[in-house]
């Protein structure tokens, strides 16, 4: 969420920040939400003082009088505790809802406004006809659609044969690489509660985009960005702690609302998928620094590979709810004709964690902090499948991949 402070001092400037992510929002809505939300706290912590000199003065004799004004003052304390629990809950749940501030080197405007700030490789050639994925893992037998479909429903997948060992080849490679850029591998669960997808700001705005475990009051994690933030949920860490630096590889589930068109068939946009997570936990003053760090650790990744791939800086309303400037990586897929995103990474400033409260200090004695929160894929593994094998496709259909994959290959 963001500095409430800051709204109440800068609201001009606050609410142009906030129309440059997204122009839908009523910052004056919140602004007024948060006046009425403070007068009634102040009625009702007056009608609280008036009750307790009430209780001071009735040790020396209760009157008449006293015990009137007493009742007088309880009924009416009662009555604006009530109206103050429902002011307050309105209040939670608008700030709940209002996006992050984006920085002012993030473009103004949708996608259309995206820059693209680096370009690496170009466009493989081929000398016979190029097929998609999907026509290349049918032949090969890598995946069953129809099967995952009667498993579960549409847009699931089912791999078989080298799909299997290609995909945990993958995360191992992606794993040791990350770790050799000096993030801690952390194998979480794949269940987080409410609290957690709140702190991350997945609930409650999306929380229609997640899978749910209704009699247990938990859900499917969409990301394990959710969980290796929350670990430091309601901690102070010490200063020479920082930055922390994590990396986790598990199932993501999205229910991933809306149509399905022809250019996501296949592993393009599916509800279950593997992914490789880093998240950094950091010193404000170093974030954007260690975006740059997150960002350069993905994209070697695709150089190792061998991939063709660019990334773009977002514009405001294309950026994440939760981020202040988020940086897109694109690899280039052959059978579909275009650049799709891999990985997206995200500088979230203190929005994590002021609704998580993860603070620091950078001494023993000074000033408690909030510290920054970013994230990046590293990578979304079905995407990044689907780059190789159309990229390193044969004549003959077959997949020659690259040798830093086929040696973990089982």
């Amino acid at each position: 969420m963001i500095d409430i402070e800051l709204l109440r001092t800068q609201p001009d400037h606050v609410a142009a920040l906030i129309a440059k992510k997204d122009p839908s929002y009523d910052t004056q809505k919140l602004i007024k939400l948060d006046e009425a939300h403070r007068a009634m706290q102040r009625d009702v912590e007056m009608l609280r003082q008036q009750k307790n000199e009430l209780a001071r003065q009735g040790k020396a004799g209760i009157t008449p009088e006293l015990r009137e004004e007493s009742i007088r003052i309880g009924k009416e304390l009662k009555e604006k505790e009530v109206v103050l629990a429902d002011v307050e809950a309105q209040f939670r749940a608008y700030y709940l809802e209002c996006p992050n501030m984006p920085q002012d080197d993030v473009p103004v405007g949708g996608k259309e406004s995206n820059r693209v700030v680096k370009t690496v490789g170009s466009k493989p050639t081929f000398n016979f006809p190029v097929k998609n994925h999907v026509e290349l893992g049918e032949a090969l037998g890598w995946f069953d659609f129809k099967a995952a479909a009667s498993l579960a429903g549409s847009n699931f997948a089912l791999y078989k044969k080298q799909a299997v060992s290609l995909t945990y080849a993958l995360a191992l490679f992606m794993l040791k690489h990350n770790k050799e850029h000096g993030f801690e591998p952390i194998l979480p669960s794949v269940l987080v509660n409410g609290h957690s997808l709140e702190v991350t700001g997945n609930f409650p705005k999306f929380k229609d985009q997640v899978y749910a475990v209704t009699e247990d009051k938990l859900y499917l994690t969409p990301t394990s960005e959710i969980n290796l933030t929350n670990l430091y949920r309601d901690h102070i860490i010490p200063g020479e702690q920082l930055p922390i630096h994590m990396t986790a590889w598990t199932s993501c589930f999205r229910r991933e609302a809306g149509t399905y068109g022809a250019t996501e068939r296949g592993l393009i946009r599916i509800h279950q998928f593997e992914k490789v997570e880093l998240v950094t936990i950091c010193e404000p003053e170093k974030s954007n620094d260690e975006l740059d760090r997150m960002v350069a650790c993905a994209e070697s990744i695709l150089q190792k590979l061998g991939l063709h791939y660019r990334i773009s800086l977002l514009a405001g309303q294309d950026c994440s709810f939760q981020s202040t400037k988020t940086y897109d990586i694109e690899v280039w897929l052959p059978g579909q004709g275009q650049f799709y995103e891999v990985s997206s990474a995200s500088n979230c400033g203190d929005f994590q964690s002021r609704r998580g409260l993860i603070r620091f200090k950078k001494h023993v004695d000074s000033k408690t902090q909030l510290v920054h929160t970013l994230n990046a894929s590293s990578l979304a593994l079905p995407r990044l499948i689907v780059a190789l094998m159309e990229t390193y496709q044969q004549a003959d259909g077959t997949i020659a991949l690259p040798k830093v994959l086929t040696d973990l290959m089982i």
